[in-house]
């Protein structure tokens, strides 16, 4: 009786972890089949046409031009240019530097990832010199979500953050928005192209880790059959097989 009870209660924990091991397996591929479609819509907008001022302005949803490439005209507004510490390019610790651009015909701001540039490490408060013209300039890009936020201890806290100087952990666009006395877009364009001004622009293009997605699918599908493995040799053809050898010949 025992043994017959036992049977059972292995057998309903095997069907248990069998059953969520293949649906987490089953999960991980909905995800990667996710973010393969992510990845064609991007790919899909990257090739789209160029937007320039006025088909910017035109756009409802900043959401609709992401990833879209663009060529605009503005003014740089290099007072306000911010660099953003802590941030890598090709594994190297520096700045962003993030320059607002007021755009032609009356329009807002839109704040511009200029490059990265690395920081000096003899020196943590020294800033390298940026060129940045006057006038209108034409600036190519890809539009973008703003840059990350990262940690900031003072600000997690409620403490007030005090504005020492350009360089910031994070952008606060209601703060740019309020030196410069104009909206400011909830987007960035990430410039691209070399305009001779020491900045690298080597952006990485939006990591949607597909394949990590696969390799995890691949593990619970493993464990799953594993787990039915087991179950078959343990709880049905070892003990068979004993039955078989227990028997007396003939």
């Amino acid at each position: 009786m025992k043994t017959r009870r036992a049977f059972w209660l292995v057998t309903v924990a095997a069907l248990a972890g069998a059953l969520a091991t293949g649906a987490m397996g089953v999960w991980q591929l909905h995800r990667a089949a996710a973010k393969e479609a992510l990845a064609a819509a991007i790919s899909r907008q990257n090739s789209l046409q160029v937007l320039d001022n006025a088909a910017l302005f035109a756009t409802k949803n900043v959401a609709d031009v992401i990833h879209r490439q663009a060529l605009l005209e503005g003014s740089w507004l290099p007072a306000l240019t911010v660099f953003l510490d802590n941030r890598q390019m090709n594994g190297v610790p520096g700045f962003f530097v993030v320059t607002p651009l007021r755009l032609s015909a009356g329009g807002p701001l839109l704040m511009v990832q200029r490059g990265w540039v690395q920081r000096d490490f003899s020196d943590r408060s020294h800033l390298p010199a940026v060129p940045t013209p006057s006038g209108v300039v034409t600036v190519a890009g890809r539009l973008a979500a703003l840059p990350g936020k990262l940690y900031e201890p003072a600000r997690l806290s409620g403490e007030q953050v005090q504005a020492a100087g350009p360089i910031r952990q994070n952008l606060d666009l209601a703060e740019v928005s309020r030196l410069a006395g104009v909206p400011v877009l909830d987007l960035s364009l990430l410039q691209t192209g070399d305009t001779a001004d020491g900045l690298h622009r080597q952006w990485m293009a939006p990591s949607l880790g597909v394949e990590k997605h696969y390799g995890y699918a691949a593990q619970w599908f493993a464990l799953c059959a594993l787990i039915v493995g087991l179950y078959l040799w343990f709880q049905l053809i070892a003990p068979h097989v004993r039955s078989r050898a227990a028997r007396p010949h003939a």
